[in-house]
This record gives C-alpha cells, sequence and structure tokens, in this order.
C-alpha cells in the first residue's frame, strides 16, 4: 500500500525523545555530510599545501638570499612588516633592517652556508634546524676575527603570512664554536 510504504519512509525510526529524519531527508543529510567531509579534506590538502609552500618559501630564502648574499632577491621573500625576535621582544626592520642584517652577518662570515637539515611547519610557523658554517672575518659583538671557519647549529623560527616572512627568531648553538676556534675563553676562577 503506497501510503503504508510513504508512511514507513517518512518515519524510519522514532521513539521517545528522537525522531530520526525522513529517507529523503536522510539522502539529502548524507549528500551534506559527504560533501563538508569532502571540503575538510580539501581544505586539510589546501593546509598541507600551504604549509609546504611556507617552508619552500623559507628554504629558498636561505638558499638565494642569506648563502648568497644577494639582497637584491629580499623583496621576493621579506614582508614590508618584518620583525625579528630577541629574547621575548619583537624588533620591527622592514625590508631595509633585514638586508642590513643579512649584510652585517656576511661582513663577519662572508662564506656563510646556512643547511636546512629539518623542516617542520605548522600553521604560520616554519621551524627549521640548520647547520651554519662560515669563516669568522669580521668583528662579530666585540669578538676580534680569527680567520677560523666555526660549524654551528641553530633552530630558526619564521612566520609566513600571505607568501612573506613576517617575522624572524631562533637560538644558536654559538658557544661551543666559538671556544673551539679560540674566540673566547673560559675566565679562570683564580
Amino acid at each position: 500500500h503506497p501510503h503504508a510504504v510513504s508512511q514507513q519512509w517518512t518515519s524510519i525510526f522514532r521513539n521517545e525523545q528522537f525522531v530520526f529524519i525522513s529517507a529523503l531527508g536522510y539522502i539529502q543529510f548524507k549528500s551534506i555530510i559527504e560533501f563538508l567531509v569532502k571540503e575538510a579534506l580539501s581544505q586539510k590538502e589546501g593546509d598541507k599545501m600551504l604549509l609546504e609552500e611556507n617552508k619552500s618559501l623559507v628554504r629558498r630564502f636561505y638558499e638565494k638570499v642569506v648563502n648568497t648574499g644577494n639582497i637584491g632577491l629580499i623583496g621576493n621573500f621579506i614582508s614590508p612588516k618584518y620583525a625579528e625576535l630577541h629574547d621575548s621582544e619583537r624588533h620591527h626592520l622592514g625590508i631595509e633592517g633585514a638586508i642590513s642584517h643579512i649584510l652585517g652577518v656576511r661582513q663577519t662570515y662572508p662564506d656563510l652556508h646556512i643547511e636546512i637539515r629539518k623542516q617542520i611547519a605548522e600553521g604560520e610557523f616554519v621551524v627549521s634546524c640548520i647547520t651554519a658554517k662560515g669563516t669568522h672575518k669580521g668583528w662579530w659583538i666585540g669578538i676580534k676575527p680569527t680567520g677560523k671557519t666555526l660549524v654551528f647549529t641553530g633552530v630558526n623560527i619564521d612566520r609566513v603570512v600571505d607568501g612573506r616572512i613576517v617575522e624572524h627568531g631562533g637560538a644558536a648553538n654559538m658557544l661551543g664554536p666559538l671556544l673551539e676556534v679560540g674566540a673566547i675563553k673560559i675566565a679562570d676562577p683564580d
């Protein structure tokens, strides 16, 4: 009987507190859920792609600008809103400040080469574990040049927004390498 079938499909499950959706509603609900799941997976894939793009941007910045000193390319990587973090303080440098920083580092270590060993990205942040190598040929924080090659490790944290690095911070293990080349000495306790 058509009415009985219709009645059966329009109220598949019913109890005192819950009335489950009709068969037609179920099909619509299922379509909506499938669409939302597909969109969520697509968004997740989009997020993964963005994270990979951010890691690639940071990697290319080190390879094409920091390792070569080619500051002419810096606008391709650094935002005008660029800032550096030191001791939890944010210092707005902009592109000109970033250029000065790179030139200063390369004056101290003219052959500086940074190798990214591992990168992790989440949200806007890219964390790069690095090994850096350079000949200490310029004054740095009051330490006279040694002419020796330093190799040190570090962790850099860059924040990427709209395809540009807007913030940089990190830490480098400089104590061991500076002691090793004689740039600094441990004071005699006596």
